[in-house]
């Protein structure tokens, strides 16, 4: 039995609890063969102490062709169209998805999602990390007032002082809200939350993105050291240039890829957990750690490449970057100003 902790599975299954699991449920725990086992074990063992029925559905990690390996992007190719693990999953009432990159975006989610399944996605990360990651009562209420103003908004625009100056057409972008946790039938939530995100359409996001050093390369689990200037055109990255290595690695993992989806952008948006630290992948090695909460930081503005769903985009290629001294404005009202979350949409407000 892989190592766990009576707090982790405490901590587990609180959340759990508050996704509406409750004792007569039925779980799936999904997970593959790379999965971290003390994952797997404290989400059987939470689960079960809140009196749910458990079903393990464990599929082979496919080999990775190439060129590069794969990391953080909500995309799990493990389940590969296995009917008999999506019918497992579609038939249950709750799915802890254990998988090392999450179903997020991956091909088969519509179909678990179909009869009413809810899917919490647990980060592939120390179980650890959750002992900092307290539920936040106030925060699904911030990120619904976020969410609210972005879905009134026409234009989102992205500026700091290092010279970001970004414009997204929101007009018919998708616009979501994470909580960190779902009691709906048929939705996904990943764990940690609190974010407000778009997934703009195709050819609407231009500008120039700038990024700073202590901004942070989500799918490198680094953080960068030297600028970065990366120019778009029509939500295509058209250039990454800087005087250090973090613009030449960047741009030779996404163009490794021979996919030009892996250069454009899947979703835009801001954090909004309080508990969240940017400093956190300071203290664990980079295989105990994934920089989930990085993307959640309170008033960071995150933005991806790769799988955009909106725009017809589904790729392997895939960067996930939050950076931390921008304004962030709707139709010219703004709801980050250099870093920090205004007004009803910060912590403890």
């Amino acid at each position: 039995m892989p190592d766990t902790e009576w707090i982790w599975i405490e901590r587990y299954a609180e959340q759990f609890r508050i996704c509406a699991v409750t004792a007569g449920d039925s779980a799936v725990v999904l997970s593959e063969t790379r999965s971290r086992p003390e994952i797997v074990a404290t989400a059987r063992l939470a689960l079960q102490s809140l009196g749910a029925t458990v079903v393990d559905v464990v599929v082979a990690t496919p080999a990775n062709p190439g060129p590069l390996p794969i990391r953080s992007t909500g995309a799990s190719v493990a389940i590969a169209g296995n009917a008999s693990a999506i019918a497992a999953c579609a038939a249950a009432d709750f799915v802890a998805d254990c998988t090392v990159e999450g179903l997020l975006h991956s091909p088969e989610l519509p179909a678990i999602l179909a009869d009413g399944a809810r899917v919490l996605m647990i980060s592939d990360e120390h179980p650890e990390n959750v002992e900092r990651w307290p539920h936040d009562p106030s925060q699904s209420a911030r990120v619904d007032r976020g969410l609210e103003r972005a879905r009134a908004a026409s234009i989102m625009r992205v500026t700091s002082a290092h010279g970001t100056d970004l414009t997204v057409d929101l007009t018919d972008a998708t616009r979501v809200g994470s909580y960190g946790f779902t009691t709906e039938p048929g939705d996904i939530a990943h764990w940690p939350g609190g974010l407000v995100l778009g997934f703009p359409a195709a050819g609407t996001v231009n500008g120039t993105i700038v990024l700073a050093p202590g901004d942070a390369n989500l799918s490198f689990k680094s953080y960068i050291a030297s600028p970065v200037r990366i120019e778009l055109v029509d939500d295509h990255i058209v250039s990454i240039t800087g005087d250090g290595v973090d613009s030449v690695l960047l741009d030779e993992y996404l163009r490794s890829f021979g996919e030009p989806e892996a250069l454009a952008i899947s979703h835009v948006g801001w954090g909004m957990n309080g508990a969240a630290q940017r400093a956190a992948m300071t203290a664990f090695d980079r295989a105990d750690h994934n920089g989930t909460e990085l993307r959640a930081v309170a008033g960071n503005f995150l933005w991806s490449t790769g799988a955009n769903e909106k725009a017809g985009r589904f790729c392997r290629g895939h960067v996930d970057i939050p950076m931390f001294d921008c304004t962030v404005t709707l139709d010219d009202q703004p709801v980050v100003i250099d870093g920090r979350l205004q007004g009803d949409l910060a912590p403890g407000d």
